[in-house]
């Protein structure tokens, strides 16, 4: 507290102490300058301009203390401490006694898939970090089934007390399944798995507890800890760890700035959006899967909605009027970042979990006229076409 006040002083109220640098303690009634001093006798002349010296004192002090008392209260004020809320319970991961009741829409079967895991994904197949899963899944060549989720209704999550997408059930033996929630984290176990499979998918969860903390406006946020990190066990030595925090960086600027320019883009008329809800359906074959009320319901619906949204993301993330322009600053970003490391993706000779981050995230609008007009005015087309030949022929797997 006696750091804080002398800070709160120094910042505060340098020029009130300035002139009393190495003066004596009462030198600061001195040091006002009121002009000389006169004498008064005691026959009843008035002493007006001694009280008038004192009242001018008297506001300096308490001109300085009303000054102090307000900082220190404006401190306090912003610092409050937002401290972690501590969980009633050990974390333990979700684990389901059977898979829910839900026919798979498709099943993804690579005859090179070795590792020996069964994967059920629930996604929306333009969602960007269902996309960005995806490209994990198919570049290692691990099999999974997919369970569409109806993006407006969301019957198919009912079972969960986690409504986002993507969610993997992961098969962890005598038929039950462990829930994994959030596309870092599920690519963040797998990948630790796929480094050594000696480990069992439950006890590297151990490794990545969810921690619950209050905002400033007093809600309870969750953050999953360390999920941008993998669980190898190795050690790591200072060449590597700069790589693997090279490949962090990354991975957050694919989730946390990448993805938050797509929307606004992809929703930035209302003939854009509803451009895109048909492609949606296209890829996502919502005729196939849905009644017709329910797809129709979806597109129309979910396009206006969209639109709507679209416009406040903008604002929330900053976006230039034009939002293109956002939108081919981030690829550029992205691209001068290559052109420094001079190597045709992030990982060198061959991705790395942050090229199929950023992969994943702007395949989800690759049937859009926002990436349309993003090939044409950046030169995102040769990295991107690149990644999805690795994708889509598993080449993780023969690494």
């Amino acid at each position: 507290m006696a750091a804080f006040s002398r800070s709160v002083c120094t910042r505060h109220f340098r020029t009130v102490f300035t002139f009393c640098k190495n003066e004596q303690p009462n030198s600061l009634i001195r040091s006002l300058n009121w002009g000389p001093r006169r004498q008064f006798s005691g026959n009843g002349t008035s002493r007006r301009p001694a009280v008038a010296q004192a009242n001018v004192l008297y506001f300096a002090l308490g001109g300085m203390a009303a000054g102090v008392a307000y900082t220190f209260w404006d401190y306090s004020r912003k610092s409050i401490d937002y401290s972690a809320v501590v969980n009633d319970t050990e974390f333990k991961p979700t684990i389901l006694t059977a898979l829910p009741p839900h026919t798979p829409s498709r099943q993804i079967s690579f005859p090179s898939d070795n590792s020996g895991l069964k994967l059920v994904l629930y996604q929306y197949p333009t969602c960007p970090f269902c996309c960005k899963v995806r490209a994990f899944l198919d570049y290692y060549g691990l099999s999974y089934d997919v369970v569409e989720v109806d993006p407006v209704l969301r019957t198919e999550m009912k079972w969960s007390e986690y409504k986002k997408v993507p969610i993997l059930l992961a098969g962890v033996g005598d038929g039950k399944y462990l829930q994994l929630n959030d596309s870092t984290l599920i690519i963040s176990v797998l990948k630790s798995f796929l480094a050594d499979p000696k480990k069992d998918l439950l006890s590297l969860m151990s490794s990545y507890p969810p921690m619950s903390y209050r905002d400033e406006d007093g809600s309870i946020k969750t953050e999953i800890q360390n999920r941008y990190y993998l669980m190898t066990g190795e050690d790591v030595q200072k060449d590597k760890k700069e790589k693997i925090m090279e490949e962090v960086k990354w991975r957050e600027w694919a989730d946390k700035k990448l993805v938050h320019v797509l929307s606004p883009n992809v929703y930035r008329t209302v003939d854009e959006s509803l451009q895109s809800f048909e492609w949606f359906s296209e890829v996502g074959e919502w005729d196939r899967l849905f009644p017709s009320w329910e797809r129709n319901l979806i597109v129309y619906a979910g396009a206006y909605a969209m639109w709507l949204i679209g416009k406040r993301l903008k604002k929330r993330h900053l976006l230039k009027d034009d939002v293109r322009i956002s939108l081919y600053d981030e690829l550029n970003f992205w691209l001068r970042n290559l052109k420094k490391k001079g190597t045709s993706f992030n990982g060198g000779k061959k991705p790395d979990l942050a090229d199929l981050a950023v992969y994943g995230v702007l395949s989800s609008i690759e049937g859009c006229q926002a990436f349309k007009d993003a090939v044409e005015n950046t030169k995102i087309e040769g990295w991107y076409m690149a990644m999805k030949e690795f994708a889509s022929t598993q080449a993780g797997s023969r690494l």
